[in-house]
């Protein structure tokens, strides 16, 4: 993580714990390759494919770019990634749910789920230690995450700086699945699921990020 981040994520679990949510984290940083490899055991049928409402799906037959959309629902392309940058984070709420048994599904953060409190905490909270809430419902290419916060001082310069031509050219050279037909879209793939996220709505150029 970010150095800056993982500052900021300290204090933030210092105050959630006050309200009685045990804040962690799930899923932090994910290398290029670790995203590689998550992305061609769905294309090549060695994970499960889900639709939007978290059902799975039979992918015989699919052309390549119905299964490049289809896992996209919930999985990004490899060096599309915001947890590429150190500064995003898949939380939960470890006083309420073990993580083995966490789906990760929205049920989970939705009223009667066990991480239900923490999602409001955050909807309520985050900003003040410079986190935002980057999927969310018609706001974002990505499928809504209730439990995927970003930590906008850092992830802004990420975006801000986010080189399509230098993602073609290690595309080309890595060994993904169904290669030719994501660099056929490439820019229009980082349009939707890079650039079209929901920004942060406060200045976080000005906070003050040493919460006591």
């Amino acid at each position: 993580m970010h150095s800056g981040a993982a500052e900021a994520f300290a204090a933030m679990q210092q105050r959630a714990a006050k309200a009685g949510i045990q804040l962690a984290v799930t899923s932090g940083y994910r290398s290029f390759e670790r995203q590689l490899a998550i992305w061609n055991a769905k294309a090549r049928g060695k994970r499960p494919l889900l639709d939007i409402n978290g059902q799975p799906i039979d992918a015989t037959g699919l052309d390549a770019d119905t299964l490049i959309d289809t896992i996209l629902i919930w999985s990004a392309l490899p060096g599309c990634s915001r947890h590429h940058w150190g500064t995003d984070l898949d939380v939960f709420d470890a006083a309420r749910v073990d993580r083995d048994a966490l789906k990760l599904e929205a049920w989970e953060y939705a009223e009667g789920g066990p991480c239900h409190a923490l999602a409001t905490w955050l909807g309520e909270h985050c900003h003040e230690f410079g986190f935002f809430l980057p999927y969310q419902a018609g706001k974002s290419g990505v499928s809504p995450e209730p439990w995927h916060i970003s930590f906008a001082p850092v992830a802004q310069c990420a975006i801000n700086q986010f080189d399509t031509n230098l993602l073609r050219s290690v595309i080309a050279a890595s060994d993904m699945a169904l290669k030719d037909a994501v660099l056929l879209r490439l820019d229009a793939l980082v349009a939707r699921y890079v650039k079209h996220f929901a920004a942060p709505s406060f200045p976080f150029d000005e906070l003050d990020l040493r919460h006591e």
